[in-house]
Order: structure tokens, then sequence, then C-alpha cells
């Protein structure tokens, strides 16, 4: 908070003062109203001034301070400015406490600020919920007029949630804003930002309480905007929405969204637009079918237009959606329309896009040649057009490739690719998927202080940038390198973490992979009943999403479960299940450990010919990976296996 009895002396008088004088031209009455407000007001008295714009409340500040008729005042300006903000009364008791008052002068103290705490959606806020609290206190430790500078939602706000403080309100002054602020403001507020994080930043947060003062500015309290206004209202909605789906707040941007939607019913080119925000903030809450259908209704509008650059738009998101419930082939199709589309107008750049998360999908479908082609087609492009931070994220696709095809010093090579970048830009959240995937190379090269270090700064980001969605993978990979460091408790604690966050945003698949390494932790601990209920929930959700890939390393875990249990014929249904699943994915790595773990079940039933074919089969897999870690425990059992 900053407290101030005297304003600084401006920079620039004369435009200051040019300024001034446009700024009470156009509220004369109201100006002139205040002042005699101000020169009756005496002891604990309570007025509100509402102003949108942060520049034309400094200038009325400075108006009032440096009028003639309020010499005989002693002006206290005090900022309110923390949005956790909950107990102003105690803030000004300290203030005024320290306030030394001058001979034959008023003190009258002007509040601004508060807007912050007050906020704009929510119920209660706890600044208000306190200044309606102790309102009675305010006559006895406040003993002076009290000025609350505020924009028209805080107003509303206070009005709403302190309804007894407000109720002791003697005055209320609407200042106009000036067009030229007006103007200035939209500029403002329409650029594209500048910031590249999905999540909300200052930058953003400044960009959103623009739009919010220019939102009352065009539609005061009480009023309907017409005409042009009406216009820049609707536009103002739009771009609000637009603003919170950025900040990954979507149902606030549904909100503005729908407002919006719904004053202009005729315009279809208008509605296109916003049915494709509607559809981005259910996919947002994993809410597939609503953003389906929103997007759907774009794509029928957009095709009546005759509009192919729309069309190309609502096929890609489509493309997003299916991509995202793992419907590979489904995404792809519609992801290849969009290419289409994109090709016969030669929007090159709008290709790149889509070339990349074809390449996603191709990966999905481990088609990885493939996948690398399109990859590489992005960055082609993306460089043509210079776009050098877009290329951070295909660098960051191709790491994830490489890994998966076990090439991990590539794949440290591609992540470091996209760490500079982010870096130069200082995009300090997208690093931070950067950090948890190289945590993933470390892990898988069983470096496990690395992996940890990775790991935790990934995980600092998204807790700093509040991202509690994407903290559950975090959770999840830390919980495997516990797990492997044997430290179980810890481990566990991780893993349910990433469970609790997952089912609190309805993750359903990810809960999958979570249950799964719960089973083997409780498998590892020999509570073989509580593992297999783990790996059954695992693989349930892997059916219902017909992830048929996934199922084969839960079919691979429930096998040695079964042969604790000496289940044996079971264990061995749970192998062949597996490494049907992998020969059919030409998954040849993994292959290795099925075929490693049938060798033990067999070795474990004596019958020691068909323990050494699967084996020898593992070992021969394992040497041409360059696994020596396994290599040499295959070789060793080998070794140990009776003639």
């Amino acid at each position: 908070m900053n407290s101030s009895k005297k304003l600084s002396p401006p920079s620039n008088r004369g435009s200051q003062y040019e300024e001034i004088g446009h700024f009470l031209a156009q509220n004369q009455e109201e100006f002139a109203e205040l002042l005699t407000f101000i020169d009756f007001a005496e002891g604990f008295t309570l007025g509100f001034i509402e102003v949108n714009f942060s520049p034309d409340r400094e200038l009325l500040i400075e108006a009032l301070t440096r009028h003639d008729n309020c010499q005989a005042i002693q002006w206290v300006i005090l900022e309110f400015a923390d949005p956790n903000l909950r107990f102003i009364r105690d803030e000004l008791v300290q203030e005024l406490a320290q306030i030394q008052p001058e001979p034959d002068k008023k003190i009258v103290v002007v509040i601004k600020g508060l807007a912050k705490s007050i906020g704009v959606f929510g119920e209660h806020p706890p600044v208000l919920v306190d200044l309606n609290f102790v309102r009675d206190s305010y006559k006895r430790t406040v003993p002076h007029p009290l000025l609350f500078i505020l924009p028209d939602y805080a107003i509303t706000r206070l009005a709403k949630f302190a309804p007894d403080f407000w109720a002791w309100t003697s005055g209320v002054f609407r200042f106009k804003t000036s067009p030229q602020m007006k103007d200035d403001a939209m500029e403002r507020a329409f650029q594209p930002s500048k910031s590249f994080q999905p999540i909300a930043t200052p930058e953003q947060q400044e960009r959103v309480e623009l739009l919010q003062r220019l939102l009352m500015d065009y539609q005061p309290t009480g009023e309907q905007a017409t005409g042009e206004n009406l216009q820049h209202y609707t536009e103002i909605l739009e771009q609000l929405g637009e603003a919170y789906l950025t900040q990954r707040k979507p149902e606030e941007a549904r909100e503005y969204l729908e407002a919006a939607l719904n004053l202009k019913p005729d315009d279809l080119g208008f509605q296109v637009r916003v049915f494709n925000h509607l559809g981005k903030s259910y996919h947002q809450q994993r809410q597939f079918e609503a953003a389906i259908q929103y997007y759907e209704q774009s794509l029928t509008l957009s095709r009546r237009l005759e509009n192919r650059q729309s069309e190309a738009t609502a096929l890609f998101y489509l493309g997003n959606v299916y991509l995202e419930l793992r419907e590979f082939q489904q995404a792809k199709a519609y992801y290849q329309q969009a290419l289409n589309i994109c090709i016969e107008f030669s929007a090159h750049y709008a290709q790149a896009d889509t070339y990349h998360n074809l390449g996603v999908v191709a990966q999905e479908l481990r088609e990885y040649e493939q996948a690398r082609a399109y990859y590489q087609q992005a960055l082609d492009m993306k460089s043509e057009f210079s776009d050098h931070y877009s290329k951070a994220y295909t660098y960051g696709q191709l790491g994830n490739l490489a890994q998966e095809l076990r090439e991990y010093e590539q794949a440290k090579a591609c992540y470091q690719q996209a760490l500079n970048i982010f870096s130069e830009y200082s995009a300090h959240y997208a690093q931070a998927d950067t950090y948890h995937n190289l945590g993933v190379v470390a892990q898988e090269l069983r470096e496990y202080e690395q992996a940890k270090a990775y790991y935790q700064q990934a995980l600092d980001i998204k807790i700093e940038f509040r991202d509690r969605y994407n903290q559950a993978n975090t959770y999840h990979q830390l919980g495997m390198v516990a797990h492997a460091l044997q430290e179980y408790e810890q481990a566990k604690s991780y893993y349910q973490q990433a469970l609790e966050i997952d089912i609190e945003f309805g993750n359903c698949y990810e809960q999958a992979n979570t249950y799964h390494q719960l089973g083997n932790l409780a498998q590892e601990l020999r509570e073989y009943e509580q593992a297999k209920a783990y790996y059954q929930q695992a693989l349930d959700i892997f059916i219902e999403f017909s992830d048929r890939y996934a199922q084969a390393k839960t079919y691979h875990n429930l096998g040695p479960i079964a042969a604790e249990l000496r289940e044996y014929e079971q264990a061995k249904h749970y192998y062949q299940q597996a490494l049907d699943i992998f020969i059919e994915f030409s998954d040849r790595y993994n292959q290795a450990n099925t075929y490693h773990n049938l060798g033990l079940l067999a070795k474990t039933q004596e019958n020691y010919a068909e323990a050494k074919v699967n084996l020898q089969t593992a070992l021969e897999i394992f040497i041409e990976y360059q696994d020596e870690y396994f290599a040499d425990m295959t070789r060793e059992l080998l070794e140990r296996l009776p003639d």
C-alpha cells in the first residue's frame, strides 16, 4: 500500500493543466457538486466518486488538491492496491495515526485502488464483507470525510455486498470519461496481446481491467447502450471473453461471450467467431460434447456463408477436441480437411499449426517417420514467417518424439532449443513443460536426482502461475521418481496429489495413469489385492477410451500379481495380452519386458526350455536398444538356468 499527503509536482505542468481543463469541461456540474459536498462534509462522511480510468482519477485528484476552494483542506491520499486486502478499516486507522494534523485545516481522506480487492466476479468479496461487518466503528475510528474513487462496476458491487455501509452514503458523483481517453483505451485494449503465456499475467490482467472500464463507459449501470455505443459494447464483450479464455477462466469468458451473442443475433459472421470462443471455453473444462456442438455450429455457419477461412478454423478446432479424446483417426480427418483449405488459399502460416498437430496425431499412432516429417514441415513454415517463438513448441514435440524412440540425447537437444527460445522471450510459464520433459529424459536415464530437480523447477513455475490443472502431471512424475528411489510414502503422497487434481478437473484419462502407478506401488509393497484393484481401475478407463496400447502396460503389470498369487495360467494370459498389443503397435522395446517376465514365469514353473527362449528374445532386444541395465539382468538369469 502507498500513502501520500501531497502529490508530486507534474513533470509537464502545462500539459497536465490542459488535460485537467478538458476533463473538467466534460464534468463541470459534477465537479461543482463534489466541491460543495467536500466543503460541507464534517466528521465521518461517506462519498463515492465514479471514475472509470486511472489517468482521469489522477487528473481529478490533482484538480481537487489545487482548487482555490480546497486550500483549507489537508488531503490524505491513500492507495489500497493489494488484491488480497481484507481489513481496510485497520489499514485506515494505522495510516491516520501517522498523520500530523495541520492547524486550521480539515482532513479529507481519498481512497483509491480498492477495485483490485473488490474484483469483478465472485460472491461476497472479503474486503466488502469486513467493510459491512465493522461499519459502526467507522464513526469513532475514522472521524473524517471519506471519498472512495472507484470504477462503475466496483461501486455496483460495493452497494450489493456491503449494503449497510453503503446506506451511510451522503453523495455519489459520476464523472464522464473524455472521448480522447475512450479512444486511447480502445486502441490499447484491442491491440493483440504481446504475452504468449496461456495463463494470467500482469500484462493480461491490466488489459482485462482496461476492458472492464471501457465496458462500464459504453453502458453505465442502469442504462442501455444504443447505436455506436452498442457496437463498441458488443466488441468489448467479445474481447473480454477472449481475454478470460487466455487466462483459462472459461466460466467468466462465457458470461461475456453469451451476452455478446445475444446482442447480435443477426450477425452471422460475428456468431461464427463467438461460437468458436464458446467451444474453447467448454474445451478448457474438458466438456467435449458441448465444445463439439459449438464448433459444429461455427462450421455450419461458415459453410453457409461460404467463408472458407472460418471453415478451416472450425475444422482445426474440431481436430483438437478429437485429439484430446484420443480419437486419432477422426482428428486426422478434420486436420486434413483444414489443411486442404489452407493449401487451396495459399494460407501458408495457418498450415504450420495444422502440420504440427498432424505430427502429434501421427506420433500417437506410432507413425514416427510421418510425425517427424510433419513437424519439419511446421518448422519450415514457421521459419518462413519468422515465427521464432512458435518454433519452440514444435522443437518440444520433436523432443517428445525422440524420447519415445529412446533417442535421449536428441530429445535433450530439442528440449534445450525450446527452452532457449522461451528464455529469449522471457516466457517463464512456457518453460514449465520443457523442464518437465527434461525431467522425463533424466528419469529414463535413471538420473533421478537430476529428474527431481527438473520436475521441481516445472512445479514451482506452475504453482507461481496458479496452474493447478497442469501440476497433476508433474506430481505424477515426482511420484515415479520417489518410487524408483524407494521413498514409498513420498511416492504415494505425490500420486495422491496428482489423482486429486485430475478428479477435480474431471480428467478421467489421466486418472488411469495414476491408478496404474498406485497399483505398481502397492504391488512393490506386496499389497496384491490393493494393487489388483488399482490396475483394474486403470484398465477400465483405458478400455473406456479405446486406448488399446495403454492397456498393454496394465495387462503386463497384472501378470506378476497373478504369478505372486500362484495363478500361473492367469499370469501367462495377462502377459500374452500385453505382448499381442506391443507386437500390434510395433513396440519392440516393451516386448522385451514382457518376454523377460514370461521367461521368469516359465522358470518358476520349471519349464526351463521355454524360459530360455523368452529370456534370450528379451536379451536380444535389450542389446538392440543399448539398455545395459536390463541386458545384464537378463543375461544373469540366463546363465543361472539349469541345462
